[in-house]
This record gives C-alpha cells, sequence and structure tokens, in this order.
C-alpha cells in the first residue's frame, strides 16, 4: 500500500488528486499601503470637554498645526509677520466679542481699572513730600558717586569710597555750619539792626527829596503804613507769619536729616540698585538700557559735582570783590552769591544784580567796583572754567535749559531749578540714542 503523506506535492500529485488549486495570500505591498493610508485618516481620540466656558469660542484664519495655509504652505511654515498679523487680528475679534458677549464683566473690568488708577493718584499726591526726599536724596548720591568710583579705581571696596565721600560730605557740612553760619548770622543781625538807619538815611537824601517832590511819595508811604498798622488782621497774619517761621525751620532740619540718611542709603546700595533697575528690562534690551543708564547716572553725577566746584568759586569770588569793594556784610552777601551759583543759567547773573544793588547802599564807587570784577568773572566761567569742570556732563542747548529751569522751579522750586539740566540731558540722551535711530530705520 502506498503511502500518501510521503508523496510528493508537486503539480501532478495535485492534478492527480483532482482537487482545486488553494488561493493565492495577500499581498504585503497592498497590506502596507492600506495601514499607512488608514493611520494617516486616523480620527482623533477622545478630549476633555472644559466643564465652564466664560468665553465662547473664537474661530480664526489660522487653523491647527499642520492646516495648510491659503498658499498651500503648512501653518508652521508662515512667515513671522503673517502670524503676527492673524495674532493680532484674533486678539481683535476676541476682544469685540468679550465686548458685546460680555458687558457686565467689561463693565467690571473698566471698573476696577479706573479704581485702581485713582488708588495709585492717591498714593503718590498724598506721598509728595516723600518723593520729593527720594528724589533729592538720589540726586546728591549720584552726585557722590564719581568720587566713589574713583576710590574704588584705586583698588579700595566700595565700602570705603563710600565712607570717604559721607565723610568728606560731613566735613564741608561741619565747616560750613562752624564757621560760616555764625558769621552769616552776626552780620544778619547787624543788618536787621541797621535798616532802620539806612532807610533814615536814604529818606534823607537829596535823591529821596527829588523824588518827593514831584511825586509825594512820602505822603503815600505814611498812609500805607498806617493803614497797615490800624489793622488787626495784618498785625495777626505777622505774628502768624513769625510762628510759620519757626515751623518752617523745624521742618527743613527734619527734611535734612531725612534726605541725608536715603543718600547714605542710596549711596552705598546704589549698584544694586541699578543692577534690578536693569533686570527689569527685556533681555533682548538689557544691554543697550545698560548703556543708557550709565550713561545718564554718569552724567548727573559729574553734572552735580561740577556745578558744587562752581558754586563754590562763585561764591569765593564775590567775597574777594566785596571786600575790595568795601562792601558791608561781606560773608552773607558771599554765601547768597554762592546759594544763587546753584541755579544754572540765570542764579549767578541775578545774585550779581542783587549784590550790586545792596553796594549801592556805600556808594556808586563801590558798587561799581564790585559789578566789574564780578561780571568779569562770569565771562572768564562761562567760557573758560565751566567747559573744563562741565566736560563729563551731558551738553544741553541753551533754549532746552532756559525753559528746563523755568519748568523745574515753577515744579520744586529751587530743587526742580537744580534737578533741571541733569533731567533735561537724560532727556536728550534717550532721545538721541533711541527715538531719533529708530526713527531713521523706518
Amino acid at each position: 500500500m502506498q503511502d500518501h503523506d510521503s508523496a510528493p506535492a508537486g503539480p501532478d500529485a495535485a492534478g492527480d488528486s483532482g482537487g482545486a488549486a488553494p488561493p493565492p495570500g495577500p499581498d504585503p505591498t497592498v497590506v502596507a499601503r492600506v495601514r499607512s493610508w488608514l493611520a494617516a485618516r486616523r480620527l482623533p481620540g477622545p478630549r476633555p470637554r472644559p466643564r465652564f466656558e466664560l468665553r465662547p469660542p473664537v474661530t480664526t484664519a489660522a487653523g491647527p498645526p499642520g492646516t495648510p495655509a491659503s498658499d498651500g504652505s503648512p501653518a508652521g511654515t508662515q512667515p513671522a509677520g503673517a502670524q503676527h498679523a492673524g495674532a493680532q487680528q484674533a486678539g481683535l475679534q476676541q476682544l469685540r466679542t468679550v465686548q458685546w458677549a460680555h458687558p457686565v464683566q467689561l463693565g467690571f473690568l473698566l471698573t476696577f481699572g479706573v479704581g485702581l488708577a485713582l488708588l495709585l493718584f492717591g498714593i503718590i499726591s498724598a506721598n509728595t513730600q516723600l518723593l520729593v526726599w527720594i528724589g533729592a536724596a538720589l540726586f546728591i548720591a549720584l552726585g557722590l558717586d564719581p568720587v566713589v568710583r574713583r576710590i574704588e579705581s584705586w583698588g579700595a571696596p566700595r565700602g570705603v569710597g563710600v565712607a570717604a565721600a559721607v565723610l568728606m560730605l560731613a566735613a564741608i557740612l561741619t565747616a560750613f555750619f562752624s564757621i560760616l553760619i555764625p558769621i552769616v548770622v552776626d552780620q544778619t543781625a547787624s543788618f536787621i539792626n541797621d535798616l532802620p538807619r539806612m532807610v533814615s538815611d536814604f529818606l534823607e537824601s537829596e535823591f529821596f527829596h527829588d523824588l518827593d517832590s514831584q511825586f509825594g511819595i512820602h505822603d503815600i508811604a505814611v498812609n500805607e503804613v498806617e493803614k497797615f498798622i490800624g489793622d488787626s488782621a495784618n498785625v495777626t497774619a505777622v505774628f502768624g507769619g513769625l510762628f510759620g517761621v519757626g515751623s518752617a525751620i523745624v521742618n527743613t532740619g527734619f527734611s535734612v536729616l531725612i534726605v541725608l540718611v536715603l543718600t547714605l542709603y542710596f549711596l552705598a546700595t546704589l549698584p544694586a540698585m541699578k543692577y534690578w533697575a536693569y533686570r527689569l528690562a527685556p533681555a533682548s534690551r538689557r544691554p543697550r538700557v545698560e548703556y543708557l543708564g550709565e550713561e545718564i547716572t554718569s552724567s548727573v553725577g559729574h553734572y552735580v559735582m561740577g556745578q558744587s566746584v562752581v558754586a563754590g568759586l562763585n561764591g569765593l569770588v564775590a567775597f574777594i570783590a566785596i571786600s575790595i569793594a568795601g562792601v558791608p556784610f561781606g560773608a552773607l552777601l558771599a554765601f547768597f552769591a554762592g546759594l544763587m551759583a546753584f541755579v544754572p543759567l540765570v542764579g549767578a547773573l541775578t545774585g550779581g544784580i542783587v549784590i550790586t544793588l545792596v553796594a549801592l547802599i556805600s556808594g556808586w564807587q563801590a558798587a561799581l567796583i564790585f559789578a566789574a570784577i564780578y561780571f568779569i568773572y562770569l565771562q572768564v566761567e562761562a567760557y573758560f572754567v565751566s567747559p573744563r569742570v562741565m566736560s563729563q556732563a551731558v551738553a544741553v542747548p541753551g533754549s532746552v535749559a532756559v525753559i528746563a529751569v523755568i519748568a523745574g522751579a515753577a515744579l520744586l522750586g529751587v530743587l526742580g531749578a537744580l534737578m533741571a539740566i541733569p533731567l533735561a540731558a537724560a532727556v536728550m540722551l534717550v532721545l538721541r540714542e533711541v527715538l531719533i535711530p529708530r526713527q531713521d530705520r523706518l
């Protein structure tokens, strides 16, 4: 008997068996194509639906990632300008949708913003004096910072430079209060005591008699004095003014103490303050902001130091001119000239005119000698002293300086006039380094 299991399975054997041929298997290439087609069109899986929707969905022109754009390119390959414009348009459409769909929410947000702005304005208005103290202290600290940095360049730590600058400032203030103040007080008292005699001498002078004969000045003056004395409200106002002067002196001393303490802290922590201020700028623009900040602070510091030197020289020259002319109250008038020289542009000229008018009491010769010496020095100062002393400060045009001084004096008085020029220099530096180059690139 023949073994069928061991028989060959060739085509002859299949034909001999008389059965049908088995069907061919699936083509692997076709299967792979079908699977890839199904994988490419597979539906996204289930996603959690948000429970609450405060805003209605906004349909924008941009589709999901990978969606082709209008020009046939994928969304991720669109230019940056087109993406920015699309995002801006989507934001505007979303804002319009919120405005129309949620008026209560929009009104609440607007009311909260206005209230927050009013609160901030109230806080600033209530602390105006503190802001003035902070500005004055920062102004003085920037003025002393060049001295500290010079000492640091010698290899000393900043603490040593701060201590040296503070000791120098304390020495100047001590010399001022111990030497100049007693002389000024004595001469002020002498001036007040001699004022009635000087007034009487003026009233008995031939010049006053000529004016009185033409205009009747004596009778007008007597009538006005009698009206002033006869009104009790004026006497009360005078005594109230005296008490007000006393309180003003106390407040001034307290303000000076606070400014000095803030100056010490600002001077010690100035590098850290500038570091954290620069960190507030974006990282891409931080080097530029740091450059501008260093330029502004350096310019303000050199301006303060230079103006102090110029004012000291001005007071010294005024004292020498007063001594040569033989005008009394030399220390008092020289102190006034140096104080007025701190006010840029118009301060020294105003002080010289006032001292010249006071010198007329001693005679026109004394006034002429003082005016000649002092105003010649002002020309030398304008063309030789100030350019050398202020060489490292930012130059400000004359018209801008005058406008800045007037505006600063109207806002903060003498302190505003002192701070006006550095602030104007800072604004001009920002305009020159930031705004003008940006306008040139447009």
